[in-house]
């Protein structure tokens, strides 16, 4: 199954944090998934980290590369249409970064892995 992956759950992933649960951890791991990583997100860490709210060291973007790479995740590009569909999201959720993983999750039919209680309020398959 393709899945596109919160960028929390990244993290917790990488960094063994207690928070990613056993059946999310199942998931991501299960090797007959194809995990994939939103740009926005890629963007999204080193912003936070040096805004001081995620503790990475830095470069955050060498790490970045290198942890998705070993964890087989491909890179999922903003095109177009998930810009369009963007546009046509209703305002639920304040986060410009998940609000793009919503889009980008509708036009490409793929359920999120996320423990973001915000992105229920959307009509998207979440994991």
């Amino acid at each position: 199954m393709k899945i596109l992956i919160d960028t929390h759950i990244f993290l917790w992933a990488i960094t063994a944090d207690p928070r990613l649960s056993s059946s999310q951890r199942s998931i991501y791991t299960d090797e007959s998934n194809d995990l994939y990583f939103s740009v926005a997100s890629v963007w999204e860490i080193p912003i936070k980290a040096g805004l001081g709210k995620l503790p990475l060291p830095a470069p955050a973007a060498a790490r970045l590369g290198r942890e998705m790479e070993e964890n087989r995740i491909t890179p999922l590009s903003i095109r177009i249409s998930h810009l369009t569909e963007l546009e046509r999201l209703p305002g639920l959720h304040r986060d410009p970064f998940d609000r793009m993983l919503v889009a980008q999750a509708r036009t490409e039919r793929m359920p999120i892995l996320s423990a973001d209680p915000e992105i229920r309020k959307y009509d998207v398959t979440l994991i």
